[in-house]
């Protein structure tokens, strides 16, 4: 496996294919979570920052994933400015 976790290598296939502010300004807050095999999580700085590069960076991602050979792997935001669903006190 190459250096590096899976978000990481991920990035580094979608830098090359988005504007190097856009990625700056949505990616360079993520950071790795976790890796259950058929899920990604990364942590993000607020939900809205997970919304947008899910709508917006799909395509890109799935792409990365695909090369990879991790298509079936579903990628997690988790903001960490809050929780939705869990209680972390």
């Amino acid at each position: 496996m190459p250096d590096g976790n899976v978000w990481t290598q991920i990035l580094d296939r979608v830098k090359g294919e988005i504007d190097p502010q856009e990625f700056r300004r949505w990616f360079s807050g993520s950071s790795y979570a976790s890796d259950s095999g058929d899920q990604l999580t990364v942590w993000v700085p607020s939900a809205a920052d997970g919304r947008h590069i899910s709508q917006n960076y799909h395509e890109p991602l799935q792409r990365a994933l695909v090369a990879l050979g991790r298509s079936d792997t579903l990628v997690r935001f988790v903001a960490t400015d809050y929780s939705d669903d869990e209680e972390d006190e």
